[in-house]
């Protein structure tokens, strides 16, 4: 293990449960730190407030969904002053078919859709392949 400092994860997700569970798998297969919020809102003030290396977005929330979300901080964070650096977006969605999910895969910040349910591994891997230089807590 190195002494390089954790990654930051901010994961937003209105089932609490899972966000939960998404939380306990990375902190315990990566090194990590997570903040999680179950309401799109908070998540926005989480995103202003610190600075993170991935953000992990439901597509599907009520009111504001993982994409608005993520276009919101963006636009924050381009006018910022100096500007911010867009972290890499993972959106993990019930509806993986869904259109606006599969053209949202082609926007550049965005490094993939995690269908629901997923595999725990499946989840660790995707956030290994969007955040470089992330390690697991097995090295």
């Amino acid at each position: 293990m190195s002494d390089a400092a954790p990654k930051r994860i901010l994961i937003v997700d209105d089932d609490v449960g899972l966000m939960r569970v998404t939380r306990e798998a990375l902190t315990a297969f990566l090194h990590c730190e997570v903040d999680t919020s179950p309401k799109p809102e908070y998540g926005f003030e989480l995103a202003l407030k610190k600075s993170y290396d991935l953000l992990i977005f439901d597509f599907s929330m009520p009111m504001i969904d993982g994409a608005m979300l993520f276009f919101l901080i963006g636009k924050v964070y381009e006018n910022a002053t100096p500007p911010r650096v867009v972290p890499p977006l993972l959106l993990m969605s019930g509806r993986g078919d869904d259109k606006r999910a599969q053209e949202l895969l082609h926007e550049p910040r965005v490094r993939g859709l995690i269908p629901k349910p997923f595999a725990i591994n499946r989840l660790v891997q995707k956030v290994k392949e969007a955040v470089p230089g992330i390690e697991s807590r097995d090295e």
